[in-house]
């Protein structure tokens, strides 16, 4: 079965490293499916791939209500085919200190950014268990390792998917399903979120340097369709982020503490009349790109978390290896005094 053959699903494809996706998506040969909330994000981006040649169906649908999804699974599937892949990306956020976030933020946070993950991976299984194959890739970040301030509500959601998405997999070796799962940990994006993202913070957000184009990350959760490794980590702040997280959390919270608000913000003044896409979508924010197109990097490394354990192996080996031959260096010196 090629590609051309097959029906990829994105959800939140309509900006950003969704839409980058659904791009590399169509390039690939796929039919594409993108389920997203806004109608012109949809038709623009229904243009775009229809204009590469795509086959291309758009589904008005908020991940945050299962039952939409669903029906828009079930479309999909009369429309375009059975579905091979299924890709969650859509994501919210607000940029504020906790307190300042109400308990309305947090719970619809959550219900995009996590919840969608949930209510995107149920529609898929429900359709790949009675075929017994189909790969489901969830978006995450090296945030789902290592938070930060100022995105409580948004750390909290992508841990929340690693959790999910690791006790999903164990049910699926257990059940022995040819269905494969992975996780994709990104680090910083150049993208609209910036732009239509609630803040509450004083100054403009800006994504954590060092700052990657959308098709960096589109090539990446294009691999880890293709490859399924369990997670694939992309870029150098992601490594750094996910390994000094396991030695030296303390470390980074007190790094965090000092860094991470100039990090996060420019100084540029925030408008306060901007819209956000927090409860509805901002449509006239629906494009790949964000506003840092000068700072941005357009490679990135990309190593499975199973490569990155063996590099972790090997150098804890040559370490040993070193050491003991120093002290049988020494040991030798000695004797022979």
């Amino acid at each position: 079965m090629t590609n051309r053959d097959q029906t990829a699903v994105i959800c939140g494809g309509t900006a950003g490293v969704g839409r980058a996706t659904a791009h590399a998506l169509a390039q690939a040969g796929f039919r594409v499916a993108v389920i997203a909330r806004g109608e012109q994000g949809l038709a623009d981006t229904r243009q775009a791939l229809e204009a590469a040649g795509a086959t291309v169906l758009t589904i008005a649908a908020d991940v945050a209500d299962a039952e939409a999804i669903d029906r828009a699974a079930e479309r999909i599937e009369a429309e375009l085919g059975p579905i091979e892949l299924w890709i969650n990306a859509a994501m919210a956020t607000v940029f504020a200190p906790v307190e300042k976030i109400t308990a309305a933020e947090y719970k619809r946070v959550t219900e995009v950014t996590y919840l969608g993950f949930v209510h995107g991976t149920l529609a898929a299984l429900r359709h790949m268990q009675p075929r017994n194959r189909g790969t489901i890739v969830q978006v995450g970040s090296a945030l789902s390792y290592r938070a930060i301030p100022l995105q409580s509500a948004y750390c909290a959601a992508k841990f929340a998917i690693r959790g999910f998405t690791d006790s999903l997999r164990c049910e699926l070796i257990h059940t022995k399903s040819k269905i494969r799962l992975t996780m994709v940990q990104l680090p910083a994006h150049n993208t609209p979120q910036f732009d239509w993202s609630r803040n509450k913070m004083r100054k403009r957000p800006q994504p954590v340097p060092p700052i990657h184009t959308p098709e960096v990350a589109a090539r990446a959760i294009l691999r880890a369709a293709t490859d399924a490794p369990r997670e694939l980590w992309l870029g150098r702040a992601s490594f750094q982020a996910i390994i000094g997280n396991m030695f030296m959390p303390g470390l980074l919270d007190r790094m965090m503490a000092k860094q991470a608000w100039s990090g996060q913000m420019t100084d540029e003044p925030a408008n306060p009349a901007q819209p956000d896409n927090l409860f509805e979508p901002v449509e006239d924010l629906h494009r790949i790109d964000g506003r840092f197109g000068g700072r941005v990097q357009g490679h990135a490394v990309a190593l499975s978390s199973e490569t990155v354990g063996k590099l972790a192996v090997a150098g804890l080996a040559a370490v040993t290896v070193g050491a003991v031959a120093l002290v049988a260096s020494i040991a030798s010196g000695r004797s022979r005094r």
